[in-house]
């Protein structure tokens, strides 16, 4: 039985969205209970939408539309009354080890996956308060992908080019109160995967973000929580654990300002003058939070 919990500070905003990724796995480990807190944190602050930053289907991604996947990682897991919200998707690299153009075309099977393109904008707005979240596909931006045709056999069809610009003209455009960027892979984190990962990602990415002085970057593909800042610079980045299966061991690195290693997912939510984000354990309890107010933008 799943302990209680404490209303978050996302209840009281104008904008609450849940941020969950790496989710698949057919059930197992903490993904059921986690799937459950989700939905009952749901109902209670009144969450408009989720985030799912990617792998929501470990390991080798779907075939199709109808592949028994989406059954046994997504919809009954996921089946929770107050789950049946809009969820806005990207795709993580596990998707890309299946069909990713089946990924997107779920959004014509299920009315609440809904995924337009590979990358896409969506804004927010509720009682004066506007919040632009940005969806990116970073599986593509990153090399080593492109040199695994058997694994990942179609990521060298994306063009990479293409995608950071429309990134840079989509920031330039935004005059949201809040600017939010997501993907699934890192710029900044602890991480025992490769460093050509986030080397590639600080190379072609970074400089868009601080060009634009984005709020906050948040992704997933680490397993854990981390929270890393630097002086300077007006993004905090954000790494969201797994909604299923964590990786516990995680340390400090350079601009670390909170980690930890337990599963769960992250709360979202501004009002016109505050954005934040409240990391959630899978116990219901908010182990750190990121604020941002308008004066510090």
């Amino acid at each position: 039985m799943l302990l209680p919990y404490v209303l978050t500070a996302a209840a009281f905003a104008q904008i609450r969205l849940l941020v969950a990724n790496d989710l698949g796995r057919n059930g197992y480990y903490e993904q059921k209970p986690i799937a459950e807190l989700m939905g009952r944190m749901a109902e209670q602050d009144g969450i408009e939408a989720v985030l799912a930053l990617g792998d929501v289907h470990h390991f080798m991604g779907v075939q199709s539309v109808s592949d028994p996947l989406w059954m046994t990682n997504y919809e009954l897991i996921y089946s929770h009354p107050e789950l049946m919200l809009p969820w806005y998707p990207i795709l993580g690299n596990h998707e890309y080890r299946g069909n990713t153009q089946a990924v997107i075309d779920y959004s014509g099977v299920s009315r609440r996956w809904q995924m337009p393109a590979r990358y896409y904008t969506k804004v927010f707005k509720d009682d004066g308060a506007s919040l632009r979240v940005v969806f990116m596909d970073t599986t593509p931006l990153i090399d080593k992908y492109h040199t695994d045709s058997i694994d990942y056999p179609s990521v060298q069809n994306e063009d990479v080019d293409k995608q950071l610009a429309w990134l840079d003209r989509q920031l330039a455009d935004a005059k949201e109160d809040w600017v939010v960027v997501v993907g699934h892979h890192p710029i900044y984190a602890d991480t025992p995967k490769s460093e050509s990962e986030r080397l590639d990602m600080q190379r072609r990415v970074l400089p868009i973000l601080k060009r634009h002085r984005v709020n906050m970057y948040i992704c997933g593909h680490i397993h854990n929580f981390q929270h890393i800042s630097f002086p300077g610079d007006s993004t905090d980045y954000i790494v969201n654990s797994a909604a299923s299966l964590s990786r516990e061991s995680v340390k400090h690195v350079d601009g670390t300002v909170f980690a930890s290693g337990e599963a769960g997912f992250s709360i979202l939510s501004c009002t016109k003058v505050q954005l934040r984000l409240d990391m959630v354990n899978g116990k219901g309890e908010t182990i750190h939070s990121v604020v941002k107010q308008t004066e510090g933008k």
